[in-house]
């Protein structure tokens, strides 16, 4: 990874060009980089790195109308180009939703891929209903607290799997049980689930399975080809591909606004030291949040 100048094109039909005020890093980024997936985007570089941001729009392309010039906004850069982790970029207006006045630009910035996520398995996949049971493999993840935030707003009972460190995180976000992955054998645990949701791709697709009620279904966020085979035969099996929409972005901004999900901002640097928190995360650092980078 370096860091270089570069010229931002004009946008295209449906295209919105941002100057970023912070862009969140996701393990999506060091999985582009290091060709886990060539398969959606392509094996060229050198490519553009980061997807999730903030910032203002510059500029609007034909047929652009949810979004104007200097509109705050926040999303999404398309997966085969990226380029969120610079100091402008291009993404479809279908990807970006405008910021909500009540929240700041570097809460905004960590919602894209997270809340995106967790609205595809529990809203798209899973169909959650009110006074449904939900448990999230991986409650104090930023996938994982999105889900209870969501879920809970939904009308859902959450419980779930995580940390003893984040624990506490979780029962404030109302989780109502809390299980300690570490000392815990989630195969024993007697209740059932109408959905169980694997947000750090460590459940084993058994396990999740045998949690579920009747009618119940399995969501999985580390899809393979075999997993995609297997949910053909098994409807209870949903492997979730993180997909932004419109409607998705505009209910997770709504969420925001409301002051009913929210992401945790652990640690903020400079574009200069990007490269440097990108490999730390890579290599396994833990944060308490997301990882952000400001654009100045």
């Amino acid at each position: 990874m370096k860091l270089e100048d570069f010229a931002l094109r004009s946008p295209g039909k449906g295209e919105v060009a941002v100057k970023v005020a912070f862009a969140a890093i996701n393990p999506i980024d060091w999985k582009v980089r290091n060709g886990a997936l060539k398969m959606v985007t392509g094996k060229t570089f050198p490519r553009a790195l980061g997807s999730d941001f903030s910032g203002t729009v510059i500029s609007v392309g034909p047929d652009v109308t949810r979004v104007k010039a200097g509109d705050a906004v926040f999303g999404l850069a398309p997966i085969k180009e990226g380029g969120a982790i610079g100091e402008a970029v291009i993404a479809p207006e279908t990807l970006l939703a405008r910021k909500p006045d009540a929240i700041s630009f570097e809460d905004a910035a960590c919602l894209g891929t997270p809340g995106v996520t967790a609205w595809n398995g529990l809203v798209d996949k899973a169909g959650l209903k009110r006074g449904q049971r939900v448990f999230i493999n991986g409650c104090s993840g930023s996938v994982g607290e999105s889900a209870v935030q969501i879920a809970r707003m939904l009308g859902a009972t959450v419980s779930g799997s995580c940390s003893a460190e984040g624990a506490q995180r979780a029962r404030d976000l109302g989780v109502e049980t809390v299980f300690d992955y570490r000392t815990t054998d989630l195969s024993k645990i007697s209740e059932r689930y109408d959905i169980v949701y694997d947000t750090t791709a460590t459940m084993e697709v058994a396990v999740g399975l045998g949690l579920l009620r009747k009618g119940g279904v399995f969501l999985d966020i580390n899809p393979t080809p075999i997993k995609f085979i297997r949910a053909l035969f098994n409807r209870r099996l949903k492997p979730i591909v993180c997909t932004a929409r419109a409607d998705i972005l505009d209910g997770v901004a709504r969420a925001a606004g409301e002051g009913k999900l929210k992401l945790p901002v652990a640690k903020i640097v400079p574009l200069a030291d990007a490269i440097a928190l990108v490999i730390a995360l890579e290599q396994g650092r833990k944060l308490n949040g997301k990882g952000l980078v400001s654009i100045d």
